[in-house]
């Protein structure tokens, strides 16, 4: 993959992961079960970009997290707060208009090459 494709795609995924973390953490997720959530999904996230994610996203005060050490390894789960809630469902209808637009315009693309 050339480099620009690369960079493309990057901050193609950036915006999409943000939204498909947001979307699985309605019920608490510790990061390593949240990987493997998201990667049952078809998304491939590294535990190098989810922690700095999950900070982001509790700094912005879209997700709080708090520590079980019931178990012998302690583990900090994430969830989504109320106003994380809020900005997801805003978010989720931007991503799902966009979508529909570009396919729209994709769709355009097929029907002019064929003209």
């Amino acid at each position: 993959m050339s480099s620009l494709l690369e960079s493309f795609t990057t901050e193609l995924r950036r915006g999409t992961l943000t939204l498909a973390v947001l979307s699985q953490l309605g019920t608490p997720q510790y990061g390593y079960s949240l990987v493997q959530r998201l990667e049952l999904a078809g998304i491939v996230i590294e535990q190098s970009t989810l922690y700095p994610l999950l900070r982001r996203l509790e700094k912005q005060e879209l997700v709080t997290s708090s520590w079980d050490t019931t178990e012998s390894r302690p583990r900090k789960y994430y969830v989504i707060s109320e106003y994380g809630i809020e900005i997801f469902e805003q978010l989720k209808n931007e991503w799902v208009a966009m979508t529909l637009e570009l396919d729209s315009l994709f769709k355009g693309d097929a029907e002019n090459e064929t003209n």
